[in-house]
């Protein structure tokens, strides 16, 4: 069964930068997609950002695009996926969660707010306050 383990988390000055890590060890054959949610107070969980084992393909969501990137990296038995984030705003607070899926497509992460991802880790604050 694939765990899943965040970190980078922080409190970062408006216009900052943060790395987060997600660190996926287990059968990698138990997920296609894997990826990045966030929940902020008083708002629903969104999909920020995920990416196709099988094909690299990627979903940003609107309100992160140009300003964060994923990368999946292969580690021994693990794989290990970052999400940069630039330019950091006000509104990126939140917990942001890594997840996984058997499922390949990343309709996922798009779209139900995070319903149809199997696996969930147990999320990292990221805090972009002045």
């Amino acid at each position: 069964q694939v765990q899943l383990v965040e970190s980078g988390g922080g409190v970062v000055q408006p216009g900052g930068s943060l790395r987060l890590s997600c660190t996926a060890s287990g059968p990698d054959s138990d997920y296609y997609v894997i990826g990045w949610f966030r929940k902020a107070p008083g708002k629903e969980r969104e999909g920020v950002s995920c990416q196709s084992t099988e094909d690299d393909s990627t979903y940003y969501a609107r309100s992160v695009r140009g300003r964060f990137t994923i990368s999946v990296h292969n580690d021994k038995d693990k794989k290990i996926v970052y999400l940069q984030m630039n330019g950091l705003k006000r509104e990126d607070t939140g917990t942001y969660y890594c997840a996984t899926t058997r499922f390949r497509t990343l309709h996922y992460c798009e779209a139900f707010a995070g319903h149809g991802m199997d696996t969930w880790g147990k999320g990292i604050q990221v805090t972009v306050s002045s």
